[in-house]
């Protein structure tokens, strides 16, 4: 499967070199012409008939996880995350580790060692350490030099009728439905965009689209779901199983309104669960993109993942349909020449 593949590759922020390989050779079987630019962004351009408009399509590779910083006398290894992750959950997580794919634990002092005061706060992410059989330091040093980035160690595993868990669904999501957009025809040119380094800043979005120079982008991405026990029904950012989330705004942009009514009435008519998004926290590609250039009319349309940023996000298959028939449908929509959204 698809999704499968791509989630259990590896591509932390600024080391996203397997997902790139495994998109690029997915693609140029698909698309017309495939290029890998500068910063390591995969554009996938497939031309249109009448090539008048150009649409982009941008979801992101990398995913959050964590690089050396430096190393115990013990043998354990220093580090920092590269993207937002919640420091409560790393203690006892396992993690792959650099090029040689090391095997590594995150450990703490163990809690008969902790003073009374240390057992009742957070563990802050400097008393971790990364644990990964070396005995001395400089056998750590040998093994994994500073820099190396390491990620969550997690397999792909569906629960239920419905549920898939897996690391980094965001946005690998949004990758898999990009492959599935390349494979249809189009009047307009296409240019499907896998973007690097979104979790540390959105920055290859902002090169892909100077260079794209779209008419109008659409983001493809998992974003929060929060409607788990204890949370407030008026705190969820999206219900999971009710469909693809569209983004009203959140910290980084304000979705094209004409855009995203489009997108939400499309798939009231066609049958398709589609939801608002009821946060307007974090941020996403579609930030850079709208301030390109002179401007550019941008949604978001998401695949609700609980438990984001951790090697058990949890999202339904219904959703993740949802959002691919959604985006499909909105490009051949678009084939009809809605010059009104351009």
């Amino acid at each position: 499967m698809l999704l499968k593949e791509l989630t259990e590759l590896n591509g932390v922020s600024g080391n996203e070199d397997e997902v790139r390989n495994y998109i690029k050779e997915k693609a140029l079987s698909l698309a017309d012409e495939v290029k890998i630019d500068s910063i390591g962004n995969v554009i996938a351009y497939k031309k249109g008939k009448s090539s008048k408009k150009r649409v982009m399509l941008s979801a992101h590779m990398d995913e959050v996880g964590f690089m050396i910083t430096g190393y115990g006398e013990g043998g354990t290894l220093k580090f920092r995350c590269v993207g937002g992750i919640d420091e409560r959950i790393l203690p006892g997580k396992r993690l792959i580790v650099g090029e040689k794919k090391l095997p590594g634990i995150i450990g703490c002092k163990p809690i008969h060692m902790q003073e009374r005061e240390d057992r009742s706060n957070n563990i802050k992410l400097k008393s971790l350490y990364i644990d990964i059989g070396a005995e001395k330091k400089d056998e750590a040093e040998k093994l994994v030099p500073l820099g190396e980035y390491a990620v969550f160690q997690s397999e792909y595993m569906e629960m239920g009728e419905d549920v898939i868990k897996a690391k980094a669904l965001d946005d690998r999501v949004g990758c898999a439905i990009l492959l599935e957009a390349l494979k249809g025809d189009y009047d307009f040119d296409l240019y499907a965009c896998f973007t690097v380094q979104e979790e540390v800043g959105l920055r290859g979005s902002e090169v892909s689209s100077y260079a794209v120079k779209p008419d109008l982008a659409i983001v493809v991405e998992g974003t929060t779901c929060s409607d788990v026990p204890e949370v407030s029904e008026y705190d969820y950012s999206t219900l999971l199983g009710e469909g693809a989330a569209l983004t009203i705004m959140d910290r980084t942009s304000y979705a094209d309104k004409d855009l995203v009514n489009f997108l939400y009435n499309l798939g009231k008519e066609k049958g398709i669960k589609v939801q608002f998004k009821k946060t307007t926290t974090g941020g996403n590609d579609a930030g850079k993109i709208q301030r390109s250039r002179g401007g550019v009319k941008v949604a978001s349309v998401s695949v609700p993942c609980r438990y984001i940023h951790s090697p058990v996000s949890v999202m339904s298959k219904r959703d993740y349909e949802s959002v691919k028939a959604l985006v499909l449908t909105a490009l051949e929509e678009f084939n009809k020449n809605k010059q009104d959204l351009f």
